[in-house]
């Protein structure tokens, strides 16, 4: 395969994978931002939202006075934002309609249908739109996952597309958990209180993981079992040893289609054995935010990794 058919196909996962999180954290922020707190700022979760999808920077550059609208704006809709919602379903289209021979024509459809109904749609001026929009975000993408999952071969093309929704998969959970951890909790308020079991409740909904969550624990909400969930439970698919896991997989699976291994397979196989060696409790015990801008890092550098081996 031709190394830009595989980048197309790799940034076609990625930018699905990132429409349906940035879906997920709007839809955190509306529920949380109806949540007064005691003390902070009245803008504390549209914040998080913008942290959590790794934008605030570019936020701030852009000039934007922080408010609900402004995000909603930034993050679903904006032409300026290579990464708005918008942004990545028009872009992954446009991936996916230069190696159109690579998909199936109802991968193709499921994807050019996405983007014509995003084009016939205005950007909603209440919540209850703006929440209906949401919806519709998560479920064109699961069409689309849908649609590659059951009419895709399970070639190269395949193992391209599903690599670069893991990768984005990891990286998403990882800033989810350390925004929550780190940012979203107001001073004044207390960890183990109402509003704290409010968001952690939130976070697990935001990755539709509320529910496996009491399945697995069997207890109330707390952080280290959230943590535990989204970190090493390998049942969960959007934890990172899952996601780690499935990049591992998918890069083994590469490399019996090419009959060779490189520095990616290495590096994967190597930090999968990290995670395998650890456990919550040591990473608490050295501190989950400095694991998780670990994580951040070696998923970048795992990012850079596969593009030298496979897509330049």
């Amino acid at each position: 395969m031709l190394a830009r058919t595989a980048g197309s196909l790799f940034w076609i996962g990625r930018y699905v994978e990132r429409a349906d999180f940035l879906a997920r954290i709007l839809e955190a922020a509306l529920r949380l931002s109806s949540i007064p707190s005691r003390d902070g700022p009245p803008d504390t979760a549209w914040r998080s939202a913008v942290n959590s999808a790794g934008m605030g920077g570019a936020f701030e550059a852009a000039g934007r006075t922080l408010n609900e609208q402004n995000v909603r704006e930034y993050l679903a809709f904006s032409a300026d934002n290579p990464s708005s919602i918008r942004s990545c379903i028009t872009t992954a289209r446009t991936n996916a309609r230069s190696v159109r021979t690579a998909l199936t024509v109802q991968l193709w459809e499921a994807l050019n249908d996405a983007w014509n109904a995003l084009g016939e749609q205005g950007e909603p001026q209440t919540r209850t739109g703006f929440a209906e929009f949401l919806g519709w975000v998560k479920s064109a993408t699961l069409t689309v996952e849908g649609a590659a999952s059951r009419t895709m071969l399970r070639n190269d093309a395949y193992w391209f597309l599903r690599l670069g929704a893991a990768l984005e998969r990891a990286d998403n959970t990882a800033r989810l958990l350390d925004v929550k951890y780190h940012l979203l909790l107001p001073e004044g308020e207390g960890v183990g209180g109402q509003l704290d079991y409010f968001q952690w409740t939130t976070l697990l909904r935001e990755v539709s993981a509320l529910t496996a969550y009491r399945w697995v624990y069997r207890d109330s909400v707390k952080a280290v079992n959230v943590a535990d969930l989204l970190v090493m439970n390998r049942q969960m698919p959007r934890s990172l040893i899952s996601c780690q896991a499935s990049i591992v997989q998918y890069l083994e699976c590469l490399a019996t289609d090419y009959g060779r291994r490189g520095p990616a397979q290495r590096f994967a196989s190597a930090r999968m054995g990290k995670l395998e060696g650890g456990s919550i409790e040591a990473i608490f015990q050295s501190g989950l935010h400095e694991f998780i801008e670990d994580f951040l890092d070696e998923n970048s550098r795992l990012a850079d990794t596969i593009s030298e081996q496979y897509l330049a």
